[in-house]
């Protein structure tokens, strides 16, 4: 059996230590669409060293290389071309410095059977050099296509559905062409997304913007719109990845506030196709 949750459900995911400083944290925001106008203040922040500050998203990218090792759990045998990244939850629980040397470990707590894929979701805590509790946890979801049939639960139902009102805020972000050109080099070095005939093996006309590159899009656009700029007020942040964004197509962000939450949906602008569905950010 190529999927054993007996075998995998608990086992434990190394990460590898990772550090970062101010040019890194100002490439992941270029990256994810800061800099626009390059003028601006609240742009500045994230682009400019001076009164420099990090996305609550960036929180993802020290923990993403743990992924790779995903391939030698115990009863996980899957072919990774057939990996798709479902949803993505970041705990955050301080303030991410713009410089930093962590380290992250974590394990598999769940696999699920989703009929035709598996469905396994990793929960990887990111510890600061020093410290002894986590700046931060990812839960990443992950489809195994083909995978699935073990006769496994099939997991929770999915929560954070949009209300059937009109949006608090409204923001449309504008991705370049070579908008994954740029966000590859936080680390997701994924061919799917810079090599077109790799893209074709895909299924895809094009190489296809990273999800993990749209979740930080929609992050910024919450943050401006409805925390004023406020990175260090997200508690967390939740997301399902519902379909693909073509770089050069334009992330249409709705958000509704619903206490101290506020809730999320994504599209492309040109397609009306959904990006992000099931969205939550949890404001401290």
């Amino acid at each position: 059996m190529p999927i054993d949750p007996s075998k995998a459900l608990g086992a434990p995911i190394n990460g590898s230590p990772f550090s970062w400083n101010r040019d890194r944290a100002i490439l992941y925001a270029l990256g994810v669409g800061a800099g626009v106008p390059q003028t601006d203040p609240n742009e500045l922040s994230y682009t400019y060293e001076k009164n420099l500050k990090l996305l609550p998203s960036f929180g993802v990218v020290p923990a993403f290389g743990a992924l790779g090792g995903l391939g030698s759990v115990p009863g996980m045998s899957f072919n990774p071309m057939m990996l798709l990244h479902g949803e993505q939850d970041l705990e955050i629980r301080g303030a991410i410095p713009v410089e930093g040397e962590v380290e992250s470990a974590g394990k598999v707590v769940g696999v699920y059977d989703k009929g035709k894929a598996a469905l396994v979701v990793l929960e990887m805590a990111t510890t600061l050099k020093g410290q002894a509790e986590p700046l931060f946890v990812n839960r990443f979801s992950l489809f195994l296509r083909g995978e699935g049939g073990f006769g496994g639960e099939s997991g929770p139902a999915a929560g954070n559905a949009a209300p059937d009102r009109a949006p608090d805020h409204v923001v449309e972000s504008k991705t370049l062409p070579q908008q994954a050109l740029l966000y590859r080099l936080s680390g997701d070095k994924n061919p799917l997304h810079a090599d077109p005939d790799f893209a074709k093996m895909g299924g895809f006309d094009m190489p296809i913007l990273h999800g993990l590159c749209s979740y930080g899009i929609v992050c910024k656009a919450v943050v401006d719109a409805a925390l004023g700029g406020d990175t260090a007020s997200v508690a967390r942040y939740q997301a399902r990845f519902a379909g693909v964004v073509f770089p050069g197509e334009t992330i249409v962000t709705s958000i509704w506030k619903d206490g101290s939450t506020l809730l999320i949906a994504a599209k492309t602008k040109e397609r009306g196709t959904p990006v992000i569905s099931n969205a939550a950010i949890t404001v401290r």
